[in-house]
């Protein structure tokens, strides 16, 4: 049984009796534990104290625990804390619904303190795995990602998220959406927002704006295309969306970063004449009679 006092665990329970016998044995194994009895509350706890896990109540006061875990995973901040739903249904249904918002366990009341701590070791003994191996990992994918701005090979290479990255690569000028995303490749949009930031560290929202970020740099550098036609070009249903969001990846507007790197562009090209056609007067181009 894993016994760190470091991992913080968040639990959202309306009944009183409850939340109390799962705190005090959590606390016994050492957990630092936060209660919360209403969903709203839980949700903002789990904002401001980030806990390593998430136990939550189906059927609450104020919102049920489906709004909770949907609220969760839309954050970035909590999108990839494992949430475990505590439920008196168990149902087929329910239980699918859980899952495909992102639910990484469901456990079905009554159930004894004994059996939450080993859904919960699992849980953590999972992320921790997953953390290990994204830090190993961390630094190729970064290679990955910057290894071109101009096709598919920004995305790392991830065979379970291809799908996810092919129909970017094939739309993204087209003002995809997450739900976009998420319907051609048959996932609901809360249960790809988890699979995408653990795997990769970035939303899937984010990675449609890189690889439209990328296509931007090209084109101003390569190409007289008013920033306007760009912005139509890529998808944007305005420039000022297109300015403000480039403006915030590069720190600069499309038009100052243009004029910086354009100028390098020319001077790039110039160069490269310059040498072919030194060449061509020392190896002269023989005339054809």
């Amino acid at each position: 049984m894993m016994r760190e006092s470091s991992k913080k665990i968040l639990v959202i329970e309306d009944d009183a009796t409850t939340r109390h016998l799962f705190i005090d044995g959590l606390e016994a194994e050492g957990f630092v534990t936060i209660g919360s009895e209403k969903g709203l509350v839980g949700i903002q706890k789990a904002q401001e104290h980030l806990p390593d896990l998430v136990i939550c109540d189906l059927m609450m006061p104020d919102i049920d625990g489906y709004s909770v875990l949907t609220k969760l995973r839309q954050d970035p901040l909590t999108a990839i804390i494992p949430f475990i739903f505590l439920t008196a249904s168990n149902t087929k249904t329910s239980m699918r619904k859980a899952m495909e918002l992102g639910a990484d366990d469901y456990l079905s009341k009554p159930c004894t303190v004994d059996e939450l701590l080993k859904a919960i070791s699992i849980r953590l003994e999972k992320q921790a795995i997953f953390q290990r191996w994204y830090a190993s990992n961390s630094q190729s994918l970064s290679e990955l990602t910057a290894k071109s701005e101009n096709s598919e090979s920004i995305f790392p290479n991830l065979p379970h998220l291809q799908q996810v990255f092919d129909y970017i690569e094939r739309h993204y000028h087209q003002g995809i959406t997450l739900s976009d995303v998420a319907e051609a490749v048959g996932y609901s949009s809360p249960y790809l927002t988890t699979q995408v930031a653990k795997q990769t560290g970035e939303s899937v929202n984010v990675w449609i704006v890189k690889r439209r970020m990328a296509a931007a740099r090209t084109l101003l550098k390569s190409t007289n295309q008013t920033v306007e036609e760009i912005a139509t070009k890529l998808g944007y249903q305005n420039a000022c969306h297109f300015s403000r969001q480039f403006r915030q990846h590069h720190g600069l507007s499309p038009t100052i970063w243009r004029k910086e790197h354009q100028s390098c562009h020319v001077a790039q090209t110039t160069k490269l004449q310059l040498i072919k056609n030194r060449a061509q007067l020392v190896n002269p181009i023989p005339l054809t009679s």
